[in-house]
């Protein structure tokens, strides 16, 4: 299925009534409703950023949007794809697969990346996805304030201008593909903590607005003991509820639990295509969000 104009082309859904198009900016509304459908926590804000940095596909029939997917182009070989939604009376007609398969045609020649719910896992697999790993979603309200001790001199200090392109290239390692337009913006528009070592900027974090508070995320850092400094000046800074979504092999699920911040949730990781170089290995210790990877 091809994108042409504002339709997609050879959209075998007519039977059904249902029409493929492109996701536009003024769908948004439309989304959002659909997520809080499924009480997921996204804002209508959270939306409009996921949108503004990537392309899409809707569903829709009788002039309503009862379907969604959303890709995000990164580099030249990769990309990742989320916001993957099917009203719920609708469920089970196959307008996800079609959906999927209109995304995907877009993303011909890239590696694309996936974070699955349990209940998505069969679709992607169908469609060339394999599991890789494991995302462990971290949330609640923090009961006590993290203390952690940096390593000798280590420090924290405020995102400079001047750091920002060492910044893009560190998490481009971590992350497996060079994000610099997404990074930009959340540089631009949330509280990012950069630490220091030996005189020079070795890991960042970026705490943000998103769904029912804050988030933690993307969190570069060259070492466990980095990557917790990071995170424990976000919390410091976080106001009510607040969310980490880390790689279940990170060692850092119980360090969170202990902060109040409970597993509720986790998702596979599936890529179609090469397996990125990524991870805490690489070091990227959390995500972005599970949507935008």
């Amino acid at each position: 299925m091809k994108l042409a104009s504002n339709d997609i082309a050879s959209d075998p859904a007519a039977a059904d009534a249902v029409r493929l198009r492109q996701f536009e900016p003024g769908d948004v509304p439309a989304a959002h409703a659909l997520s809080s459908a499924l009480n997921w926590p996204h804002r209508i804000e959270d939306w409009q950023f996921a949108q503004s940095l990537g392309h899409g596909v809707v569903a829709e029939r009788d002039g309503k949007v009862v379907g969604t997917a959303l890709s995000w182009q990164f580099g030249t070989n990769y990309a990742t794809l989320g916001l993957v939604i099917v009203a719920p009376e609708l469920q089970g007609q196959r307008i996800g697969n079609r959906v999927m398969e209109a995304v995907l045609d877009r993303l011909a020649g890239r590696n694309v990346l996936l974070h699955a719910t349990a209940a998505g896992v069969g679709l992607y697999e169908r469609l060339g996805f394999v599991t890789t790993g494991e995302i462990e979603q971290h949330q609640g309200v923090l009961a006590t304030l993290p203390t952690v001790a940096g390593r000798s001199g280590d420090h924290l200090r405020p995102l400079a201008a001047a750091d920002i392109e060492a910044l893009i290239a560190m998490d481009a390692l971590g992350a497996g593909m060079h994000r610099g337009e997404l990074l930009r913006r959340l540089f631009s528009q949330e509280r990012t903590v950069v630490l220091e070592r030996g005189g020079h900027a070795a890991g960042f974090a970026v705490l943000r607005r998103y769904g029912h508070g804050h988030a933690v995320g993307p969190v570069s850092a060259p070492d466990f003991d980095a990557a917790r400094l990071l995170i424990a000046d976000c919390c410091r800074h976080a106001e009510g509820f607040l969310r980490v979504d880390v790689d279940a092999t990170s060692g850092l699920p119980p360090w969170l639990e202990s902060l109040g911040l409970p597993r509720t949730n986790g998702v596979s990781i599936m890529v179609r295509g090469k397996v990125p170089e990524r991870g805490p290995a690489h070091g990227s210790w959390a995500l972005v969000t599970q949507a935008i990877g």
